[in-house]
């Protein structure tokens, strides 16, 4: 059974992932979208949708390089939110450990996408983990330029 901080957490992700979608619907940033809500979001979703934003570059490159066949800019959108989150917080919030942050991004890859982006997202973050968690360079796939 889940303890409440994972029910929280747990919701807070939800609720990043829901933030994030709307910006990138609006074409605003996250903060702008955090900033208009009615209620202030838990503090774990604002600082995993801002962080996103804030770490795009080195959180879109990560998922470049271990995404096989899939630039970011070609993925569903919720299938990139996804791992621009599970990325962000495997980069950022090392307070949260592996296995709860790839869980936590399969499942709302199967909540909210499919059972096949699901398998997807679990194995591009497991990639960015043994890298970015163990320090241990991996090469990823080919560049188009190696290919």
């Amino acid at each position: 059974m889940p303890t409440a901080g994972a029910s929280t957490r747990r919701q807070a992700r939800e609720r990043a992932l829901g933030l994030l979608y709307e910006a990138e619907t609006k074409g605003q940033s996250p903060q702008a979208v955090v900033d208009a809500q009615p209620a202030p979001p838990d503090a774990f979703a604002v600082d995993v949708a801002v962080g996103v934003a804030a770490n795009a570059g080195e959180i879109d490159g990560l998922i470049r390089r271990f995404s096989r066949g899939w630039t970011p800019e070609r993925m569903p959108v919720l299938d990139r939110l996804v791992l621009q989150m599970g990325s962000y917080e495997l980069l950022r919030r090392r307070d949260v450990p592996v296995p709860a942050v790839i869980s936590e991004a399969v499942e709302l890859a199967k909540r909210f996408s499919t059972d096949d982006s699901s398998r997807f997202v679990n194995g591009v973050l497991a990639r960015i983990a043994e890298e970015v968690r163990d320090g241990r360079p991996r090469p990823g796939p080919p560049s188009d330029a190696e290919s």
